[in-house]
């Protein structure tokens, strides 16, 4: 058995869909690593080092957890830090096909690192980042889609 795993992505900011994810992940690898994307060719809402920060307040819960930037390939990061399993989580099956191509790309670059697809809690399948984002600049409640610390920083960024 792998002893971690790393979930990665933007965390532009954490949701409760993230969250489930992650904590699913903890309930099968004793260390997980959750790897936040310097850039994915987008502008983020909070810099690096607030979405680190924030990751980390929202799994301060949680054992086994790491937080760790990182840049470029994903599978190159995956290997440096010792570790053969991506865990992606599937929110709906628009989902599915890019998830799918990109677990197929990574099995060409570095057929030793394996992908395993977790499903959140049907509560949160259709919570994104994005939309989260989105409620919160317009002056909605997003308290139902983020841990608390995000809740505060959202509000303080938007008042």
């Amino acid at each position: 058995m792998n002893e971690a795993a790393m979930c990665a992505g933007t965390f532009d900011p954490i949701t409760m869909g993230h969250l489930d994810v992650i904590e699913r992940a903890c309930r099968i690898f004793p260390r997980v690593v959750i790897a936040v994307a310097v850039s994915a060719g987008k502008q983020p809402l909070f810099s690096l080092d607030e979405r680190m920060e924030l990751v980390r307040e929202s799994t301060a819960h949680l054992k086994g957890i790491e937080v760790a930037p990182f840049e470029g390939l994903l599978v190159n990061f995956v290997e440096s830090q010792g570790i053969r399993v991506i865990v992606r989580g599937l929110r709906a099956f628009s989902d599915f096909e890019y998830e799918f191509q990109m677990a197929l790309t990574n099995r060409k670059l570095k057929p030793e690192i394996e992908t395993i697809f977790l499903m959140p809690k049907q509560d949160y399948s259709y919570v994104s980042s994005s939309n989260v984002r989105e409620v919160a600049q317009l002056g909605g409640d997003s308290s139902l889609f983020v841990p608390p610390p995000v809740q505060a920083a959202l509000k303080a960024r938007f008042g």
